[in-house]
């Protein structure tokens, strides 16, 4: 990855993987636009839904991101598309994933504005 963008917003998402490790309201809510709409299998997310999952503590035991790849939707939007694979709490079977988020620039960071994951059939 030699492209700033991607660096930045690989690191901005990684961001949110580890809040979910680390089971930190505060991190996840920290990364998410206050608009924040999640596209998921089961349905529709908020930003209070998002952080609420965090409220029994971690949620993910370990994650790997791959095949990251940035689209620019103009100057401050990025769209950031990559592989998951994970192991949520409590579970054996590992998960993959596909997500693409929409990233908005604010001063120096970024925010999250929307995520959809797609379920991977691997």
């Amino acid at each position: 990855m030699d492209d700033p963008l991607l660096i930045s917003l690989v690191e901005c998402e990684t961001r949110v993987w580890e809040a979910l490790v680390a089971g930190d309201q505060v991190a996840d809510a920290a990364a998410l636009h206050p608009a924040f709409l999640g596209v998921y299998a089961d349905g529709f997310a908020r930003k209070s839904d998002h952080v609420a999952q965090l409220g029994q503590g971690p949620t993910v035991q370990s994650y790997q991101l791959t095949d990251c790849r940035v689209m620019e939707l103009g100057t401050d939007h990025a769209l950031l598309s990559y592989r998951a694979d994970f192991l949520r709490c409590g579970q054996s079977v590992p998960e993959t994933m596909f997500v693409s988020s929409i990233w908005k620039r604010r001063a120096r960071d970024w925010v999250n504005v929307f995520s959809q994951d797609t379920v991977a059939e691997v």
